[in-house]
């Protein structure tokens, strides 16, 4: 019930539309009631004989069937229609309710997360709400109006034949509250499926260059083959008990018309019960045990649409761990200054991080972060753009505290180039564009030139107007950074974040890259994380991260010459360029 009141407060935009369907249900509803008591009348006057005086009450009857008919199409459309309209709506809501909701979150939410799964979400789950408000809600409240219109009705014909119809009906409802019970667990068990099977496919199809390299195109079969029947054979235990309810549903119902038959026929013989009575108890009682029988694919469905509706809730309601303040205020005006004043932190699995960092970086210059893979030195980076909150200490931006000032804010004064750069599947232009929609191509040139790119795009087929293709692959991998970094010059954001932007290129690459990089230094604030130390070698201040401490701080020379952690790596990376020719 809890759910469905989260629903119902969803769909309440929509509520014009629900109370004209409902109407249009009702009187659909009313409509079927009408019909079966016009054609019993029409029996009754057959069965007592037929006159002048009978014969213009039956084309009086007959006229009003066809008026019953014709509404009854109205009202099934009106029903059908505003139904779905209003469902499908909702259904569009939902889905970009809840992309944006994922949008939203902060990066550790997604640790534990398939991508593929969350799309099956925001796609398949969603969908399910359409049949919850197009097909179920509207059929149960038929259903309902119709049980108790035609038990009246019933009850008004003849009592004692009315009460033996109702027999089966207790064993009907517990039927249907222990098929509720069973089967819903494994409803949810087989969207979860439908959820890591689309994980697993959007993991192969990204990674296709690689099953094609390793000769793995048999076993991903295999594995999407196991995911695929994981999710039929829980489709078919949901299916199995429904299998077992739906049947047994259907002999209860015709034990209940057995009943009414053999009563019927001994109230005949004792009562002289008439034909007109008869005949208006066996045209209601398909009517009467119609929504009854009914409830089965009702049951069902529901426990479907709700397996789907709690995945879709359980992302609505999961909470936004990094927020704004009630009194968050814009960052304005920033020069570039980033403090770190004893900043810890660690994961949700609490082994720590950063220990203790502190620093402070003047704006405009160039901050380095070296140091052994996996010392937190791309967490360090989040941290500055709020991605993640430090379990202890403060980060400060301008001498103000991040936590302080809007997200938005922000993160609009922050231009990240990371080490695995995306790019959409758009242009070039789109996609330097990016960060500043506003930008002209004049800008947007002026930006790639700023990047060592232009040259680059110009001599593409269609140059700006290349596409990239999905995730930038027609580029290469030196290129997609030069596009990233034009696009955080285009932002002109004061702080610029370069995660292992010269990562995976060549020496000519990175050469063109520390240029890009030297043409704003000193008129940005760039954090740059750096294996390579040639690249971070002109840095202001070079922070050697290990074990989550900082280890050693200082410039190229000054750390040289201290014959630290930085020297030692240093004196590798200068013996391995020797060896291989370069230096």
């Amino acid at each position: 019930m809890k759910l469905l009141w989260k629903l119902s407060r969803e769909a309440a935009r929509y509520k014009g539309l629900y109370v004209v369907a409902i109407l249009a249900t009702l009187g659909l509803t009313g409509v079927n009631l009408a019909a079966p008591r016009a054609l019993s009348a029409m029996t009754g006057i057959v069965e007592r004989g037929v006159d002048e005086a009978a014969l213009r009450v039956i084309g009086q009857l007959t006229i009003l069937l066809v008026v019953l008919y014709l509404l009854r199409v109205a009202f099934r459309f009106l029903s059908n229609y505003l139904a779905h309209r209003a469902a499908w709506f909702l259904v569009g809501d939902l889905r970009t309710k809840t992309y944006d909701k994922l949008e939203r979150m902060h990066l550790g939410y997604f640790h534990d997360k398939q991508t593929g799964d969350l799309m099956s979400r925001v796609v398949n789950d969603t969908r399910d709400f359409e049949l919850l408000y197009a097909h179920i809600i509207p059929e149960m409240i038929t259903n309902v109006v119709t049980f108790v219109g035609v038990l009246v009705v019933l009850l008004s014909i003849n009592w004692k034949l009315a009460l033996i119809t109702c027999a089966p009906i207790p064993l009907i409802l517990l039927s249907g509250v222990i098929f509720s019970k069973k089967v819903r667990p494994f409803f949810k068990a087989s969207q979860k499926k439908m959820g890591e099977l689309s994980g697993k496919l959007q993991d192969n199809l990204s990674g296709v260059h690689e099953i094609q390299s390793f000769g793995r195109e048999g076993y991903e079969t295999e594995q999407v083959n196991e995911k695929n029947f994981e999710h039929i054979r829980a489709m078919l235990h949901a299916l199995k008990i429904s299998a077992v309810f739906h049947p047994s549903v259907e002999f209860v119902s015709s034990l209940g018309t057995i009943l009414v038959v053999g009563f019927g026929g001994l109230l005949a013989f004792r009562e002289g019960l008439s034909v007109e009575v008869i005949v208006s108890f066996v045209l209601y009682l398909s009517l009467f045990y119609a929504p009854i029988a009914g409830l089965a694919n009702l049951l069902e469905s529901m426990q479907q649409s709700m397996a789907g509706a709690e995945r879709v809730m359980a992302v609505l309601d999961a909470p936004f761990e990094i927020q704004d303040k009630p009194d968050a205020k814009p960052l304005e005006n920033v020069t570039g200054s980033i403090t770190f004043d004893h900043v810890d932190f660690s994961y949700e699995n609490g082994i720590p991080i950063l220990k203790d960092v502190s620093f402070h970086c003047e704006p405009g210059k160039m901050l380095a972060l070296v140091g052994p893979t996996g010392v937190g030195k791309t967490t360090l980076t989040q941290l500055i753009s709020r991605f993640y909150e430090p379990s202890a200490g403060r980060i400060l931006v301008d001498g103000q505290s991040i936590g302080d000032v809007t997200m938005e804010s922000l993160r609009q004064n922050i231009s990240p180039v990371l080490q695995d750069t995306f790019l959409f599947n758009g242009t070039v232009a789109e996609n330097i564009g990016y960060a500043s929609p506003e930008a002209s191509l004049e800008d947007i040139q002026a930006a790639a030139k700023a990047a060592n790119i232009h040259e680059d795009i110009l001599a593409m087929p269609d140059g700006y107007e290349t596409r990239v293709g999905e995730r930038g692959l027609r580029l290469s991998g030196g290129q997609k950074q030069r596009v990233a970094i034009a696009r955080a010059i285009l932002r002109k954001s004061p702080i610029i974040i370069l995660d292992e932007a010269t990562a995976s290129v060549d020496v000519e690459t990175e050469q063109q890259i520390q240029k890009a990089i030297a043409g704003i230094a000193g008129k940005r604030t760039i954090v740059a994380i750096a294996h390579r130390l040639s690249t971070i070698r002109n840095a202001d201040m070079i922070l050697v991260i290990e074990d989550g401490k900082v280890a050693e701080t200082g410039t190229h020379d000054e750390l040289v010459a201290k014959g630290g952690v930085y020297a030692r790596m240093h004196q590798i990376q200068t013996a391995a360029a020797s060896q291989a020719g370069i230096a």
